[in-house]
C-alpha cells in the first residue's frame, strides 16, 4: 500500500479518465458555464466540445448545443461569448463558436435549498473575515463561510 498522494497527482488521472479527449479545459469549462456566459443563457446552452487544431492548444472551436431560438442570439453574441471565454481562460483559447441543434443534457437534481443564517453564524462569518484586507478576498471568503454554513446537514 502506497502512502498518501498529492492532490495534483490524482485529479488528472480521474479528470481524463471522465473527460476523455475533451481534456481539463473542458471539464473547467463545463463547470464554470453559467459564469463565463451568464445565467439565462446557460439555462438555454451547454457546451458540447472543445476542438483544438492538432497539435496546438489554442484557436478552438467551441461547440454549443443549443435549441430553437436561443440558436440566433448566440449568433449574434459569437463574439461576446468568445471574449468571455478567452478571458477565462486567460489566452486566446476559442477562435470560433459551432451550433448544434441538440437537447441539453439533462441536468441533475437541484441542489438542497440552503437555509437562511443566524444572526450570530453571520457574525461569525463577519469577525472571522475582519482582519483580511482585500476587500475582494475578504467577499469571497465571506460568501465561502455563509454557503458551509448554510449547507444542510447530511
Amino acid at each position: 500500500m502506497s502512502g498518501p498522494r498529492r492532490i495534483g497527482q490524482t485529479v488528472p488521472e480521474v479528470a481524463g479518465k471522465v473527460l476523455g479527449k475533451r481534456g481539463l479545459a473542458f471539464g473547467a469549462l463545463i463547470t464554470d458555464w453559467p459564469s463565463i456566459i451568464g445565467h439565462q443563457l446557460s439555462l438555454r446552452t451547454a457546451p458540447d466540445k472543445l476542438s483544438f487544431p492538432r497539435g496546438k492548444r489554442e484557436d478552438a472551436t467551441l461547440h454549443i448545443r443549443a435549441m430553437g431560438a436561443i440558436a440566433l442570439e448566440l449568433q449574434h453574441l459569437e463574439p461576446q461569448i468568445i471574449e468571455r471565454i478567452n478571458s477565462f481562460f486567460g489566452y486566446r483559447a476559442v477562435a470560433r463558436i459551432r451550433l448544434v441543434h441538440a437537447a441539453l443534457p439533462q441536468t441533475a437534481r437541484p441542489a438542497p435549498r440552503r437555509r437562511e443564517l443566524t444572526m450570530d453564524e453571520e457574525i461569525a462569518v463577519v469577525t472571522g473575515t475582519a482582519a483580511v484586507e482585500d476587500e475582494e478576498l475578504r467577499a469571497t471568503l465571506e460568501r465561502f463561510g455563509r454557503s458551509l454554513l448554510a449547507r444542510p446537514k447530511r
